[in-house]
């Protein structure tokens, strides 16, 4: 749906399309000009006047181009059209890890819904049993107070947990351009944790297929063109003409050619503006450069570290966690420990939970992230 509707994918589309057409205004030949004039004549009072009657001019214009400076017109409009395409599939790979992260952002603010929800439950459940110790006299009413605020508070934490999965849910749609009165309801689940390639191998393989480097590259030999082409112009280029009159009393026809003389003007700006952008493509390379090596790395590393997080979270302090609470359930039935044990356990399995959570979709992003650099393919294969 993205990449069918996403309005960032029509517009460099359109830009592709744009410059496309810009090498048929290169290729296109200048047209001539020409003239039609029409008037009379009238003969003046002196010794021998011109015969009085009907005047006709007729005459044609052409410019002669200077095939130098037209080959390398062209080649700029056609390098400007390849780094339009490469700027397109930039924005592909970027409006894909936007639809990602906005999906699994979904998937993840429905799981917080989940926990708060089971959370609220067993506080509920506590509360009732507590209701019902105190109203038989085996609990004080402080008991009581405890559960309700903890439920007021578990209340709370599911409502904004539902307010920031109503708000994924909007990013989603936006990233999706989905209709407005559509109905989303994504279904999916967690890509398996992968083994990433060595770091200096995703480094390489992103600094020679990322589309940003490509455009880049083709940005610098436009710039070099376009230094070319302001060189070529500086050789004047002719305009050939023909014409013919037809006067009163007699006809005549003549050719000739002009040719602009570069005295004042020898485009010495144009160059230097031509030779400065090749200094700022460079520039813009090497930058895109250092940015996408240091977004690999961090990515990377990130995704290293939450799978390292995810790992530690589930062999030990979640079973830990939830073994407390089991323990500190059977023991407050038992009678031998009170309700803020039990609460103080469920407040200790929520904060994992939540920690394992925010660990696994970290881990997610940072493998949508490389797929995005084009570090890993989409799947997580190197």
């Amino acid at each position: 749906m993205a990449e069918r509707n996403n309005p960032r994918l029509r517009g460099a589309a359109a830009e592709s399309a744009r410059s496309t057409a810009a090498i048929r205004t290169a290729r296109a030949y200048t047209n001539p000009s020409a003239e039609v004039f029409g008037g009379r004549q009238y003969a003046r009072p002196i010794a021998t006047p011109g015969i009085p009657g009907l005047l006709q001019h007729y005459a044609a214009y052409q410019v002669i181009e200077i095939p130098a400076e037209r080959t390398a017109r062209r080649k700029v409009a056609e390098l400007n059209s390849i780094s339009s395409r490469f700027g397109q599939q930039g924005v592909g790979r970027s409006v894909q890890a936007d639809a990602k992260h906005a999906f699994y952002n979904v998937l993840r603010r429905r799981e917080e819904v989940a926990h708060t929800q089971e959370n609220l439950k067993l506080v509920e459940d506590l509360r009732r049993r507590v209701e019902v110790e105190v109203s038989v006299g085996e609990k004080g009413r402080l008991e009581l107070t405890r559960a309700e605020a903890e439920i007021a508070h578990a209340r709370f934490l599911v409502r904004s947990a539902q307010l920031e999965l109503v708000n994924s849910i909007a990013l989603l749609r936006v990233a999706i351009a989905a209709p407005a009165d559509a109905n989303l309801d994504p279904v999916g689940s967690l890509e398996p944790p992968v083994q990433l390639p060595p770091l200096l191998q995703m480094r390489e393989l992103v600094l020679r297929s990322h589309p940003a480097i490509a455009q880049s590259q083709t940005d610098v030999k436009a710039a070099e063109a376009k230094l070319s082409q302001e060189h070529k112009l500086r050789i004047p280029q002719p305009t050939v003409f023909a014409e013919f009159e037809n006067q009163p009393d007699l006809r005549f026809w003549r050719t000739g050619v002009t040719v602009p003389i570069p005295l004042w003007d020898r485009r010495q700006g144009q160059i230097a503006e031509s030779a400065a952008a090749i200094s700022q493509t460079n520039a813009i390379l090497d930058q895109r450069r250092l940015e996408l090596v240091s977004a690999v790395e961090r990515t990377s590393e990130q995704y290293q570290l939450a799978d390292q997080q995810v790992t530690s979270l589930q062999s030990g302090e979640l079973r830990a966690a939830e073994s407390a609470v089991d323990a500190a359930k059977a023991a407050y039935r038992f009678g031998e420990r009170g309700i803020v044990e039990v609460l103080d356990a469920q407040r200790v399995l929520q904060s994992v939970r939540g920690d394992l959570l925010d660990a696994q979709y970290e881990r997610q992003s940072a493998l949508v992230d490389l797929e995005e650099l084009g570090a890993v393919a989409p799947g997580g294969r190197p």
